[in-house]
């Protein structure tokens, strides 16, 4: 069974080539650990493999067939984490959950989601009310929420999503990619090591960018 494929991906920002030639193959119930040197291209990798950013040469495919061909059934089985949190702060953080899965069409987990990420003591709090971490468990919760549909996103694509965080909620986002993994979800990982790449030991793979900048 194919999952992501990747072929002669070319990556240009600005008048700057960021990478070139990169090739990947991921399959369901495996993920892939992006590392390298700042300015190496992780993120804008994982901005292409989720549609954000248009590379400069090369194909991608999900279960054999171009993303190019239904950009918008590719949006949907994505789930992106990026450096940033885009939570909502006039809702409460389950208000934040169901909007999330209310955008990409299934019946959230909203319970097991709070409890993965310990934050179900915040679930009638207003966004606005919390700390760094506690906003990172909510986007990391959105993972979660999907998990047990049907309809939920097959393809992590995350930005080192254990920047941040403490051990525990280390551990907590750790157990959410294997269970992804174990229902034969696919999950890119830019990382730079520690915990979170110990804890999936024996589920990854690994791809090292280059800078290729003159």
């Amino acid at each position: 069974m194919q999952g992501l494929t990747v072929k002669g991906l070319d990556c240009v920002r600005g008048e700057r080539l960021v990478f070139a030639g990169v090739a990947l193959a991921v399959n369901p119930g495996r993920a892939l650990l992006l590392s390298g040197a700042n300015g190496s291209g992780k993120s804008s990798l994982l901005r292409i493999l989720a549609g954000l950013l248009q590379p400069a040469a090369g194909t991608l495919a999900w279960e054999g067939e171009d993303i190019a061909t239904d950009s918008e059934a590719h949006r949907r089985r994505i789930a992106y984490v990026g450096h940033a949190d885009p939570v909502k702060p006039g809702l409460t953080v389950c208000e934040n959950l169901e909007f999330w899965a209310r955008l990409y069409g299934f019946e959230p987990g909203i319970e097991p989601a709070l409890y993965q990420f310990g934050i179900e003591h915040l679930a009638d709090l207003p966004a606005r009310y919390l700390s760094a971490g506690q906003r990172r468990r909510l986007t990391l919760a959105r993972l979660a929420a999907g998990q047990n549909s049907p309809a939920g996103p097959p393809l992590w694509l995350l930005d080192e999503p254990a920047a941040g965080l403490d051990p525990d909620a280390v551990a907590m986002l750790a157990n959410s990619i294997l269970a992804h993994l174990a229902n034969e979800g696919v999950a890119v990982i830019a990382s730079h090591g520690g915990r979170l790449d110990e804890a999936l030991d024996g589920h990854t793979s690994r791809l090292v960018l280059q800078d290729d900048a003159p």
